[in-house]
């Protein structure tokens, strides 16, 4: 799932960016969700403290309320990995985001070929996310792509005969195997039942008595089978 953020003041630019976001992203059949905004308000501040997939973040410079640079600082105090593009009529501004050291992937004029240059952003935003460590897969005519580090297990759900990923975020039902998607995972991932592979670099404590699993955010898995409990530590 691909989060994309969009905060622009101007009612004509937002619909102009929205058509534009929502065409690249459903011609590429990728999972996505766009968050709207039309000032820097309560609403998209806590959208930056909350945890989600892959954001993409369209700022406008300037806005009612606060400026689209202290937006992008403040986004970066709280991670490095969400990609930032700015949008502005106001070109001359360009050189005080670059002095300000913002990690931002492009600035774009919204009157100088919008569509084509916000679509080489989104391109060149979606090539960044898959050369994280994420699992990658077509389901359904749906593409979805997920960190592996906000992966906590995969199950088989044996009744809709599918797989659950569980993440920080969301549920995930997949008609892909579970042996199919473990073969994308990498080495931290660990098998702790013949129906469950844990992300050991998220488990915090294992009861082998009660034989719980124990997450770093909380949640926990009781998939935990004598057979796989020595691989434990």
């Amino acid at each position: 799932m691909v989060n994309i953020i969009i905060c622009d003041d101007n009612d004509k630019d937002r619909k102009n960016i929205l058509d534009v976001v929502n065409n690249f992203m459903e011609k590429n059949k990728i999972e996505f969700k766009i968050h709207l905004y039309n000032d820097y308000n309560k609403n998209f501040n806590e959208i930056i403290d909350k945890k989600l997939p892959f954001k993409i973040y369209l700022l406008d410079i300037e806005t009612p309320s606060a400026s689209g640079i202290d937006m992008a600082r403040k986004i970066r105090n709280k991670d490095v990995d969400s990609v930032i593009i700015f949008l502005t009529v106001h070109e001359e501004l360009g050189n005080v985001i670059l002095k300000n050291d913002l990690m931002f992937l492009s600035f774009i004029n919204k009157f100088d070929n919008l569509k084509l240059r916000l679509n080489k952003s989104l391109k060149k935003a979606l090539d960044l996310l898959n050369h994280k460590s994420i699992i990658k897969f077509t389901d359904r005519n749906t593409v979805y792509t997920i960190d592996m580090n906000d992966i906590l297990y995969l199950t088989k759900e044996s009744f809709e005969r599918k797989t659950i990923i569980k993440t920080d975020y969301a549920e995930f039902k997949v008609n892909k195997t579970l042996n199919e998607l473990v073969k994308m995972l990498d080495d931290r991932f660990i098998q702790t039942h013949r129906s469950c592979y844990i992300n050991n670099d998220r488990k915090v404590s294992i009861d082998k008595t009660n034989k719980i699993i124990l997450f770093d955010n909380g949640e926990s898995t009781d998939l935990l089978s004598d057979k796989y409990r020595k691989v434990l530590n």
